[in-house]
């Protein structure tokens, strides 16, 4: 059996196909059947060790780009696109996979295009909670529709059947997936007792919220200890500013920053985190798996509808506040952490809520479809 994975230009595609690879390993010795080929097709590896981990091949095509702002990108990257599929195509053919699973994204179109053509089954899964114009597209085609959050489902074209989408959630992978505490404060340099605030703004960090902590950090070490993922771009600059914000400051050794957080810090990270502080995208889920309280502050909807829809999705179910950028400041960040963190009732039922709403299940899920289908078309 084969299976053709395609997606990956953000960690936000990429990581769920990982957890689905690792999901499709473990179903194979459970099922006893021979483990399935897997292959990749992407514009890049993203991240070649995970993929070398996971026994995956990969398999390059270009892909281009529509941006929603006008550039002359958007002209070039037709003819990108064009050979992205007639590239996909040939590579697909010579493989020719069981089934393809889009993880939607613009790098996956000419994969999924490919699969059109040539008649292979896809499954396609959708992160976000309106569905990009990829998946939109592949949605009139594919055979089933794997869903992170409710509102995706009615928001497909209205030709899409519906009975063909389920709502399973958005697949974690298992090394990120339970926090850990044993040896966390000491690996991390943290007090015993002093509560501490997760603050992680994505792999790449973020600009905004890492302006607002440089606003805030001198209220917050007065009562908590702060963990900073700053993104490796920003980590210099923030430190040197930190190093001038806190000269002099009694409490500056509570104030702890990283420029990224690997696996093992980021699974003691949300094992010592009272409240964690993120931007919305996948690491909502990250953090639903942890059952964790969390402050979210989605990118503006200038930049992105999307993650201002997913924020205020997972607050309808309790498990965390939004605080949209156009009304963030110190005052208010430091009032929410305050308010949550001094109150066990708030914080416990955010942290029932997360994990009611975490579906730690969804990457067993889609690899059973995948098998199963790929079982089928063998």
């Amino acid at each position: 059996m084969k299976i053709l994975f395609t997606g990956g230009a953000t960690g936000g595609h990429f990581y769920p196909i990982i957890a689905i690879a690792e999901a499709i390993h473990e179903r194979s010795k459970e099922k006893k059947i021979l483990p399935p080929q897997l292959f990749f097709m992407s514009p890049t590896k993203y991240n070649p060790r995970a993929l070398f981990d996971n026994d995956i091949e990969f398999v390059a095509v270009p892909a281009g780009k529509i941006r929603r702002y006008f550039s002359i990108l958007n002209f070039t990257d037709l003819f990108k696109t064009a050979w992205g599929i007639v590239s996909a195509t040939i590579k697909m053919y010579g493989i020719y996979p069981d089934v393809v699973f889009g993880k939607g994204g613009y790098a996956s179109f000419p994969a999924l295009f490919a699969a059109k053509i040539l008649r292979i089954p896809v499954i396609i899964h959708e992160s976000d909670s309106n569905p990009g114009k990829v998946n939109a597209w592949a949605s009139k085609f594919a055979r089933r529709i794997a869903v992170s959050y409710p509102e995706a489902i009615e928001r497909f074209p209205k030709k899409v059947d519906r009975n063909k989408i389920a709502f399973i959630g958005n697949p974690v992978r298992k090394d990120i997936r339970e926090p850990l505490t044993n040896g966390a404060k000491e690996f991390l340099n943290l007090e015993e007792l002093t509560p501490t605030i997760a603050i992680i703004g994505g792999s790449q960090g973020s600009q905004k919220i890492n302006d607002i902590i440089i606003d805030s950090i001198a209220q917050l070490i007065e009562n908590y200890q702060v963990i900073h993922q700053t993104g490796k771009a920003n980590f210099e600059s923030i430190k040197q500013t930190m190093d001038i914000v806190l000269k002099d400051n009694q409490n500056a050794y509570r104030y702890h920053p990283f420029d990224y957080l690997n696996d093992l810090a980021m699974r003691m990270t949300a094992g010592v985190a009272n409240i964690v502080v993120s931007r919305a995208g996948s690491t909502i889920f990250e953090i639903a798996s942890w059952g964790k309280p969390s402050i979210i502050i989605p990118i503006s909807k200038e930049v992105s509808h999307d993650q201002t829809s997913n924020a205020f999705s997972y607050a309808r179910s309790g498990a965390c506040v939004v605080i949209e950028e156009f009304n963030l400041s110190s005052h208010i960040l430091v009032a929410e952490i305050d308010r949550i963190i001094k109150s066990e009732a708030i914080r416990n039922r955010m942290q029932t809520s997360a994990k009611e709403w975490s579906h730690p299940e969804a990457a067993q899920k889609i690899a059973d479809v995948l098998l199963e289908a790929g079982l089928e078309h063998e």
